[in-house]
């Protein structure tokens, strides 16, 4: 059995976290109170006993935007007093006039592998995260992308189909740069119009070689654990990257909310069970090692 990275797992603090602590609000997973709480370490650890998973990675969760700092510090000392996680997807605003001040303090962390800033933007507000929806496009932002080659980081991306031209042109403006397109794109839209939207998408992506998908998240807009779904992205999003370019993640506790971390595990080897050993290997373990520089 493939060692699992898993290369997206959320742990938190409900007191730093507004959308915990604050009034309850409709997020784009639905309804949360089950997971309306502290998600500390140890649960997470106790989540994935006897799953495979032998690494992972902690990406950003939103605290304030002037406590992105704090958020990594946190995350470094939960791992140098537990061993978990791994690395850290840290937050930094890549909308100011220089985003350098903010990396340089990042960067006095070890586990620091590379920024997410959430670039999403959807018609309807429940889907929407981003001011607006071509961020991608702007220069500041781009600019400040590209600033992540000086440190060696990579740029966590999350957008919907309607974004991804513009997501692609933000790839080519940062050639050095690795993009790891979160929730496989967030296919959200599952008639045959938003699915062809989602493909074409994704394949003018998948022409920028410094993009990869990661398959997490997948329950997001269906509130369930569905092989079938699991089994139908993976098999389009490695059609149009390759499995060197794909990548395992939990979204662990969001989907908690639908399904066990075991049960998802096996939906994701269930799905993944046509595909050859070395595809599989590529998926769950190494190209998020690679990608995120786990080490051996």
């Amino acid at each position: 059995m493939t060692d699992i990275v898993d290369a997206h797992h959320h742990i938190w603090r409900q007191a730093d976290l507004a959308w915990l602590s604050g009034p309850m609000q409709p997020r784009i997973f639905g309804p949360y109170e089950p997971i309306r709480r502290d998600y500390p370490i140890q649960e997470y650890l106790d989540d994935l006993k006897g799953t495979g998973v032998v690494r992972s990675v902690y990406v950003q969760t939103n605290w304030p935007n002037e406590r992105f700092e704090d958020e990594a510090a946190w995350v470094q000392q939960t791992a140098n007093e537990h061993g978990w996680p791994h690395a850290i997807v840290a937050y930094a605003d890549f909308s100011i006039d220089e985003v350098r001040p903010q990396l340089d303090r990042l960067a006095r962390y070890a586990l620091v592998r590379g920024v997410r800033m959430q670039l999403h933007w959807h018609e309807n507000p429940l889907y929407r995260f981003a001011a607006r929806p071509d961020l991608c496009a702007d220069r500041v932002i781009r600019r400040n992308v590209g600033h992540l080659a000086d440190y060696g980081w990579s740029f966590d991306l999350q957008v919907f189909a309607p974004q991804m031209a513009d997501a692609a042109g933000l790839a080519e403006a940062c050639p050095k740069v690795t993009f790891i397109l979160q929730h496989a794109g967030m296919p959200e839209d599952l008639s045959p119009r938003g699915r062809a939207a989602w493909r074409a998408g994704m394949t003018r992506l998948a022409q920028c070689p410094n993009v990869v998908s990661k398959l997490s998240g997948l329950g997001t807009f269906i509130h369930r654990n569905d092989v079938a779904h699991i089994a139908d992205v993976i098999s389009e999003t490695v059609a149009v990257f390759g499995a060197d370019r794909c990548l395992f993640g939990s979204n662990f506790p969001i989907e908690k909310l639908w399904t066990s971390y075991r049960d998802m595990v096996d939906a994701f080897r269930a799905a993944a069970a046509r595909l050859t050993a070395e595809q599989r290997e590529a998926i769950f373990e190494t190209t998020a090692a690679r990608v995120y520089r786990l080490g051996p």
